[in-house]
């Protein structure tokens, strides 16, 4: 192990040191650093004790520098500016201050969010390169969580330990049914009286599948899969061929324009659910992640999907 550096050498106490000898004068260089002469003068003394040796002479009241003092500030130099890089070369790899803005999300919100999201921040930020992910509701998670995405536009968790999440708008489920199929009765669709019917649905990875699931539950019956699908575009498609019928979120009948009938489903079948924006607590200072969020903010209170 290297030579062990005293405790009381610090970065701060270099920049009052080389302050000092820019400025020549205590009272100048406490302007500088937005401190007084006080601890300007504390913080030289301080590295006298720290390096064991003396960098200044007393003229009366006057500091003198000496040979030593020149020769720590120009070590100081180095050390601050490579530190200032390397502080640099953390945040950019980190994603802080980056020209490139990594966004993940559902693939639902394609046809009517993200192309919105991604204009409006090309508004406000020209520079910035935006790149998007998607993925399923807790893949993105997961990759938020090891740093390989910013901010997130998923259904929103409910653990939120370390995140920061904006709420833009609600949505629920919704009953799709081919074109040809048959409904029974008027009113809004009481789903358990459905358990014959074949359905097509998302793996249970998928937000929307675990909220699948959760009415299922409650209309009593397990449903019989006529075939299961990784994103709810191929889902639509199948449904629109007569392959089965599913439940989907409002949001894919209100993007969706495939000949599918969308029908409401009874209030307690509905399993409601925020969507909006997640990203690390870590990162709310980030300057491209608060532009994101203020573009998210702007966006919210016209995505709430169609009643």
């Amino acid at each position: 192990m290297s030579h062990r550096i005293d405790e009381q050498i610090t970065f701060r106490k270099l920049e009052a040191l080389l302050a000092f000898l820019e400025t020549g004068n205590l009272a100048r260089a406490g302007e500088q650093l937005g401190t007084s002469a006080v601890s300007v003068h504390r913080a030289l003394k301080s590295l006298e004790e720290g390096t064991r040796c003396a960098l200044f002479r007393h003229e009366g009241r006057n500091l003198v520098p000496l040979e030593s003092a020149q020769v720590l500030a120009d070590v100081a130099r180095e050390v601050l500016d490579g530190m200032a890089q390397g502080v640099r070369a953390v945040r950019e790899a980190g994603g802080y201050s980056s020209d490139q803005l990594r966004i993940g999300s559902l693939y639902s919100l394609t046809l009517r969010l993200v192309p919105r999201l991604v204009a409006e921040l090309r508004a406000r930020k020209p520079d910035l390169q935006t790149e998007l992910v998607l993925d399923a509701n807790d893949r993105l998670l997961d990759r938020l969580h090891r740093n390989s995405l910013d901010a997130v536009l998923i259904v929103l968790p409910e653990q939120l330990q370390n995140l920061e999440t904006l709420p833009m708008f609600e949505d629920e489920l919704v009953f799709a049914a081919p074109p040809q199929w048959r409904v029974r009765g008027d009113g809004p669709l009481e789903l358990q009286q459905y358990a014959a019917e074949k359905f097509i649905t998302l793996g249970e990875d998928f937000a929307t599948g675990k909220n699948v699931q959760e009415a299922f539950r409650r209309a009593g019956f397990a449903p019989q899969i006529a075939m299961r699908t990784s994103d709810i575009f191929s889902l639509m498609n199948l449904v629109k061929g007569g392959i089965g019928c599913a439940l989907l979120p409002t949001r894919a009948r209100d993007a969706s324009s495939e000949p599918i009938q969308w029908l409401p489903l009874a209030p307690r079948y509905r399993v409601p659910h925020q969507v909006g924006l997640v990203f690390l607590k870590a990162r709310e200072r980030d300057p491209n992640v608060l532009s994101l969020l203020a573009v998210c903010r702007s966006l919210g209170p016209s995505l709430r999907p169609c009643s």
